[in-house]
């Protein structure tokens, strides 16, 4: 679940905690955690190296550490990643354990086992297969409403489907998609070869908005998400549409309408986003009547 605001939430914090320290060493407790390399190797070479730099690839966190070697951790569904004492009694779903110099240690739980951990050499992080073919940056400054617009030119299909595809956008997930296009006032069906400028326009400030909003608030704790210190986030109360199904518009007071798009639960106001008919006769089948999931 973990979106970009919620990696971003937790990168923040982590920087300011492990900065400067070192990985005494790592205990691999669930080996197909680790995607590369194998476990053992994973654990014997994060071992001595010391933590230069955090960043964020879309909802990757990504630890730059000593002697050309970056951690990559993918939260996927339940990930959590907490920053505790020693001392801490063990977590039952934690499935990898980085000892930390000062007695502190990152535990990297994760319920239903998705998450994954990488060790790569940062000479060769571009090249790798999970970072070299994502999209840019919505938070970028270099995420203008004229880069939106060249990214939409060549794409066709629906935006729903379009705003979670990683290699077009990246960051974004269920959660700030539904919600980005409940601001822009943009159906989930509306065809990208549809949108006007006056659209693009109107969807780049609601991507921005939704994913910076929900960073101030320390993310949405729907489900899993914790931040480093176990506390949950709270934009999740600020949610518009998203999780909202039959309750009523915040804006126009009709009830809320969930159907599935590309196999994902999808809120909308159906009032507020309303599908243009030529792109409703042409589109997906519950424009129909609008057949909630």
């Amino acid at each position: 679940m973990p979106e970009l605001p919620e990696v971003e939430t937790i990168r923040r914090d982590l920087e300011t905690k492990l900065l400067g320290h070192r990985v005494l060493g790592a205990q691999v407790l669930w080996e197909r955690e680790v995607g590369y390399p194998d476990a053992p190797t994973f654990a014997a070479e994060i071992a001595g190296r010391d933590i230069l730099a955090l960043e964020r690839r879309a909802k990757y966190l990504i630890v730059h550490l000593s002697e050309d070697a970056s951690l990559l951790v993918h939260l996927k569904m339940t990930g959590q990643l907490l920053y505790v004492p020693r001392d801490t009694p063990p977590h039952q779903h934690a499935r990898a354990v980085f000892a930390l110099d000062g007695d502190r240690e990152l535990r990297f739980v994760d319920i239903r086992k998705f998450g994954r951990l990488y060790l790569v050499p940062t000479g060769r992080l571009a090249e790798f297969a999970k970072v070299a073919n994502l999209g840019p940056e919505p938070l970028a400054a270099s995420f203008t409403v004229a880069a939106l617009r060249a990214l939409l030119a060549s794409r066709r299909g629906h935006m729903k489907p379009l705003l979670l595809n990683q290699e077009f956008l990246a960051g974004m997930g269920n959660i700030y998609a539904d919600e980005a296009l409940f601001r822009a006032g943009l159906h989930p069906l509306r065809s990208a070869e549809s949108l006007k400028p006056r659209d693009i326009a109107r969807l780049h400030e609601a991507i921005v908005a939704v994913l910076e909003e929900s960073i101030s608030h320390r993310g949405s704790s729907i489900n899993n998400y914790r931040d480093p210190a176990g506390q949950k986030g709270y934009h999740h109360v600020h949610l518009r549409v998203f999780n909202r199904a039959d309750e009523p518009c915040l804006l126009c007071g009709t009830p809320i309408s969930k159907i599935r798009v590309g196999g994902r639960g999808t809120h909308f106001c159906p009032r507020c986003q309303r599908l243009p008919r030529v792109a409703a006769s042409r589109s997906h089948p519950v424009t129909r009547g609008l057949t909630r999931s």
